[in-house]
């Protein structure tokens, strides 16, 4: 599975089920995010490198693009309306900003006491996240790729089952050195993950030309 913009592989690593990830991407890099079995959802958090205090807004690129999931060509705003990173390929169509991510709290709300020991997305996050200095403060709204949030009229969040597919890929360029956090979404109890949660494959590349 090649990367959606070709150029020098700086880094292809699978991320595991369930699994955390994270990396610095340097301006001008992309980064292919490969939903390797499809209907997985990426939970994502994004951070200016230099300064994490800087960070993704789901309502900031919401109201600059004024649409509410993401495809080629949104532009991934900070709270300071600062482009961290853009959408410039996309096999899926629609990326979800409004469903959040998964907890241990949220699991026993809406699932069920007998899901508390499941881990979640925050829980993903808060591990991974400490490896930079980040702790529950610093997280923000995030970004599920392949996820799909329809909002019906009544304004109700439904989770459905994904938009993806076998080898499905995103790809995002940093429009600044961005720390990219995710957490490969552990959920089973709904379809989000079609119940079964998979690896993805997370590929950067120094497009042709570059510095």
């Amino acid at each position: 599975m090649e990367p959606l913009v070709l150029g020098t592989v700086i880094l292809d690593e699978t991320v595991p089920a369930r699994a955390p990830w994270s990396a610095v991407v340097a301006a001008g890099d992309v980064l292919t995010i490969v939903d390797l079995a499809g209907n997985q959802a990426v939970d994502c958090l994004l951070y200016s490198a230099a300064d994490t205090s800087v960070r993704y807004s789901a309502p900031e690129t919401i109201r600059r693009q004024g649409r509410i999931t993401l495809t080629t060509g949104s532009v991934l705003r900070a709270d300071t309306g600062d482009a961290l990173m853009t959408v410039v390929a996309d096999e899926v169509g629609a990326h979800d900003t409004l469903g959040g991510a998964c907890s241990k709290e949220s699991n026993t709300l809406r699932y069920g006491p007998h899901t508390g020991a499941q881990h979640g997305c925050m829980e993903n996050f808060l591990l991974e996240g400490s490896r930079w200095g980040l702790g529950a403060r610093d997280l923000a709204s995030n970004i599920n790729w392949f996820m799909n949030v329809p909002v019906d009229p009544d304004g109700a969040l439904g989770i459905v089952d994904g938009l993806s597919a076998p080898g499905k890929r995103v790809a995002v360029r940093a429009e600044t050195d961005t720390l990219v956090l995710v957490s490969n979404c552990p959920q089973i109890n709904n379809p989000c993950n079609a119940f079964h949660p998979t690896p993805v494959r997370m590929i950067v590349t120094r497009p042709e030309g570059s510095v």
